[in-house]
């Protein structure tokens, strides 16, 4: 058995209004988020035909849509909201979603902090 296709996207760079402490609440912070789409590319392979696959630009404006409107506390909430997201695309088996606070607020030196979850549609 092969390994399933899938579509990378990398480092979307979106603006979001969230977090648990009441700081957060008040102004959008930057995050980055990965997406591993999983989906059957062989007839977009053997075709070249865009309608034959998972159009990433629009993938990407439900992922910014998405986070323009959430306002959630968690990265695990925006997570599970994105992936629930890209699972009702057709062709979509599985996603991967990884969320990272480019930004974290804590006393500690933390780069970074983030989640990755995988989902399938139900």
């Amino acid at each position: 058995m092969t390994a399933p296709d899938r579509i990378e996207l990398r480092d979307l760079r979106v603006t979001c209004v969230i977090g648990a402490l009441a700081h957060e609440r008040t102004a959008p912070q930057p995050l980055s988020i990965d997406v591993d789409l999983y989906a059957d590319l062989s007839q977009a392979g053997a075709t070249d035909d865009l309608s034959r696959t998972v159009d990433y630009g629009a993938v990407c404006d439900r992922i910014v849509a998405l986070c323009n409107d959430a306002q959630p506390q968690l990265l695990e909430r925006l997570a599970e909201l994105i992936a629930t997201e890209l699972c009702g695309i057709d062709a979509v088996t599985a996603a991967t979603v990884a969320v990272t606070k480019l930004r974290p607020p804590v006393a500690a030196d933390l780069g970074t902090s983030g989640v990755r979850i995988t989902r399938s549609p139900v």
